[in-house]
């Protein structure tokens, strides 16, 4: 035989057979009748080096770990039959080898993934737990205005969450489900009373607005002010109607009240300016008060106030903004006399004078009765009683001069 009829794994038998060698042995491979030998084992060849190549980029896609367990478990079963019977030639032992050397390095990606996948699980777990403790709160919140949003926002990130096992999956989802359940249940109970009270209202404010519409005409200032006070109150307490309902009876509401309210005050500025004349006659009044002060004569400045006082409620009404003021001054001169009148009638009272006067004679009398006691002591030589009585004897000298100055006082 040629050296164009074998190779190292190969042989091309006299009629054109192509055969392979590997370690069980020759098989044939094909037949290649048409061109020399050199021809048929280079065909063949070459067969053998796309198959290496597809071999060799499986297990690169393999070790990199692109390629799942179980694709790369599949696709290493696929390549290698197509290996074992491969109609071509070159080491296909080798080739089978490589291989089956993947068969461990996808068991340890097998249980890589296996941790990994435990992890995540382990992860959405604990999500999950998280996103319901949260929506069993908000199930308990009155948080009506954000708790919906986030209601949806927690459905969004379970949704991304991978799945559990179907026992502690289905349990979880039960919670978040009834969690969701009962405060969409809670949230439309509360608009629905919402609505029923802002029903409520609305009726109370229409009839709030009629009334202030019907005062906003009157002229019996005092009365209707302090009933527009009431129908504000009401209004408040009644609590919001719908939004456009509301605005619309307020504006109502408002307009009725600033009516009222700008014709009084201008009916009032009408009356300040008439009253203007008045305070200043009453400033005039208040000269002469005030001049009366400080008192010296008690008398003649009570009659004085007298006619002042009468002057000046004759002098009518003044600016409500001047009230204050004036009243406060002439009150100020009325005091002032009323206190110096108070303090003479302190000073003259004639039950206290009496009082007074019975007091400093009782004391005279007691410091006679001690003064012959004292007498009679030293006579018989008591010392001890002698000091005694001459101690109790300064002691009501004392009070007596006190008695003494007190009636003097009251005695004018």
């Amino acid at each position: 035989m040629s050296a164009q009829q074998q190779s190292e794994w190969g042989r091309v038998a006299e009629d054109g057979t192509v055969f392979v060698k590997t370690a069980e042995g020759e098989r044939a491979v094909g037949q290649y009748t048409e061109g020399t030998p050199e021809e048929a084992l280079t065909f063949f060849t070459e067969r053998y080096a796309a198959l290496e190549f597809e071999v060799g980029l499986l297990t690169q896609r393999i070790a990199s770990g692109v390629l799942s367990p179980e694709e790369a478990s599949a696709s290493v079963k696929t390549v290698r039959e197509q290996v074992v019977g491969a109609h071509a030639v070159g080491d296909l032992d080798a080739l089978t080898a490589k291989l089956d050397s993947m068969g461990p390095v996808i068991a340890t990606q097998r249980e890589a993934r296996k941790a990994e996948r435990a992890q995540k699980a382990a992860e959405s777990k604990q999500e999950k737990e998280k996103l319901v403790a949260e929506a069993e709160r908000l199930a308990d919140s009155n948080d009506w205005r954000n708790g919906a949003n986030r209601l949806r926002e927690l459905l969004d990130q379970w949704k991304a969450l991978p799945r559990l096992d179907k026992a502690t999956d289905d349990s979880l989802w039960r919670r978040f489900s009834t969690a969701r359940t009962a405060y969409t249940r809670r949230r439309k109970a509360h608009f629905a009373e919402q609505h029923e009270k802002r029903d409520s209202a609305r009726v109370v404010k229409e009839r709030l607005a009629s009334e202030a519409e019907t005062l906003a005409d009157s002229t019996d200032w005092g009365p209707t002010a302090g009933r527009f006070r009431d129908l504000m109150r009401e209004w408040k307490a009644a609590g919001p109607a719908p939004r456009e309902v509301d605005e619309r009876l307020w504006r109502r509401f408002r307009g009725a009240q600033d009516s009222f309210f700008g014709a009084r005050d201008a009916a009032s500025a009408e009356l300040d300016q008439e009253f203007a004349a008045n305070a200043e006659v009453k400033e005039a009044i208040l000269a002469e008060a005030e001049a009366l002060l400080p008192v010296t004569d008690l008398e003649a400045a009570k009659r004085a106030f007298r006619d002042l006082s009468d002057r000046w409620d004759a002098a009518g009404k003044v600016p409500r903004d001047r009230i204050k003021d004036l009243e406060a001054r002439i009150r100020k001169v009325e005091q002032a006399i009323r206190g110096v009148e108070d303090d003479k009638w302190k000073r003259t009272d004639p039950e206290k004078s009496a009082r007074a006067d019975d007091m400093v004679a009782k004391l005279e009398a007691a410091i006679a009765d001690i003064e012959a006691e004292l007498e009679r002591a030293s006579a018989e030589g008591n010392e001890k009683a002698v000091k005694s009585l001459e101690e109790n004897l300064t002691s009501r000298r004392a009070f007596l001069d006190m008695a003494k100055r007190a009636s003097s006082e009251f005695g004018g």
